[in-house]
């Protein structure tokens, strides 16, 4: 989120702040003549009052990445001086109220709520930077379980955190009393075979490797290939039932709502050229089974007749109509899979879901592509955000660690975060 984003986000919170004090008033008041005009004439000085005392105090110079004392400060003498216009309009008998106290109680308030709506908000924004950055920095490094526990164990953990090129996701015990045991800031797994660790490895989603002090090891012995294993994932069976249930609600709102827009778009591509409106394809799900994911055509209707599968290349791909150009620009194509949604094929947040023939590319080099096949793919994805379009193999298997990290450390509250930020780069146009 860009500093001018915010800057814009916290005048509009000044604004709603003032028009909630003043509407306070005539809550606690009798009626009062003339209230629609005293209202406008309050916004248009607390409009002009916020934007050069916001200008005046650097407001949008200050950092979005950490809410600091001196930005408080900072804000709090912006919305002084925003009280001071707005006492100016008060003593030059432009604005009429009852009596005194309710010009006191439209000041003080206004200055309350300005405080209180724009402070949370800047909270807000300085965590959820914070969260997104300390999440990109672990994201591109591999997942590995330090066997043992005991000092050389430890020690290995360490220098292993210390290195920086892996992330330590455990420490693995061939002791049962140890499990969920806590050895600084990680957990202990129990794992009394190899078949417990390749079920370990599911519920993590995806280990990189294992490391070993020296002389340690863990034997092969009793593994029974036929046994199934057990698929988990980092999100709670609760959290996975609220996810459904969210999606469902969310999606059936949205094509309720968005049915003129949908229908808008419908008319738009067919009257193009005249071929098919919606395109499918078949894209692999949740458990490895394939599905039918919808989107409005935005290519030729013989785009891949002579290429065959072809990664989109963006804005400058020639296979593009104009109207699909349109649409994909500001991610109208991707509204039919609202009703992949609903059915189930997929979610709003998860992972993006691809062919059988790009799939094959990776696992020939990133055989945990697997993984993901334990959660529903997403309209939308962590991944996505931060790794753009993957039109080269490299970001494919970019974006596959970033998959791996979000379905290690999904939640809902996780998915709110993803959801809140793909809105907000909707809004502002950005390339994803």
């Amino acid at each position: 989120m860009g500093r001018g984003l915010v800057f814009f986000v916290d005048f509009a919170l000044s604004l709603m702040a003032s028009l909630l004090a003043i509407l306070l008033v005539r809550w606690v008041s009798e009626p009062i003549p003339g209230f629609s005009i005293i209202v406008l004439k309050w916004l248009s000085v607390a409009a002009v009052g916020s934007l050069l005392s916001f200008r005046f105090f650097g407001i949008r110079r200050y950092s979005i990445r950490y809410f600091s004392r001196r930005q408080f400060i900072g804000l709090t003498g912006a919305m002084f001086v925003k009280e001071l216009f707005l006492l100016a309009l008060v003593l030059t008998g432009w604005l009429e109220l009852p009596g005194i106290v309710f010009y006191v109680l439209a000041i003080l308030g206004d200055f309350v709520l300005s405080m209180s709506l724009v402070t949370l908000f800047q909270l807000f924004v300085s965590t959820l930077v914070r969260d997104s950055d300390a999440v990109m920095e672990k994201a591109g490094k591999g997942a590995v379980l330090i066997f043992g526990t005991g000092p050389d164990s430890v020690r290995l953990a360490d220098s292993t955190a210390a290195a920086g090129v892996f992330t330590v996701a455990g420490f693995v015990s061939k002791d049962p009393s140890e499990e969920g045991m806590m050895i600084g800031d990680n957990v202990v797994w129990y794992c009394k075979d190899a078949l417990d660790l390749e079920r370990l490895q599911w519920r993590l989603g995806g280990i990189d490797g294992i490391l070993f002090p020296k002389g340690a090891h863990i034997s092969d012995e009793g593994k029974d290939k036929s046994e199934p294993v057990k698929i988990e994932d980092g999100m709670s069976g609760i959290g996975h039932v609220v996810k459904r249930s969210f999606d469902v609600l969310l999606s059936g709102l949205l094509l309720v709502i968005f049915s003129p827009l949908i229908a808008a778009c419908a008319i738009a591509v067919k009257r193009e050229d005249g071929g098919p409106v919606i395109y499918s394809q078949e894209r692999i799900g949740r458990n490895g089974k394939p599905f039918k994911i919808l989107k409005f055509r935005s290519m030729r209707p013989d785009a891949e007749d002579e290429s065959g599968p072809c990664l989109y290349s963006g804005e400058g791909d020639e296979r593009l109509t104009k109207v699909g150009a349109f649409l994909r620009a500001h991610h109208l194509d991707e509204l039919p899979q609202l009703w992949n949604v609903f059915k189930g094929d997929m979610s709003l947040i998860g992972y993006r879901p691809e062919r059988q023939y790009y799939i094959d590319r990776i696992m020939d080099r990133n055989p945990r592509y697997r993984y993901l096949y334990q959660i529903r793919p997403g309209v939308t994805s962590y991944a996505t955000l931060y790794n753009g379009y993957t039109d080269t193999m490299e970001k494919m298997l970019t974006r596959l660690d970033l998959d791996l990290y979000y379905l290690r450390n999904h939640s809902v509250l996780f998915d709110m975060k993803v959801l809140g930020l793909t809105f907000l780069g909707i809004l502002t146009g950005r390339k994803f």
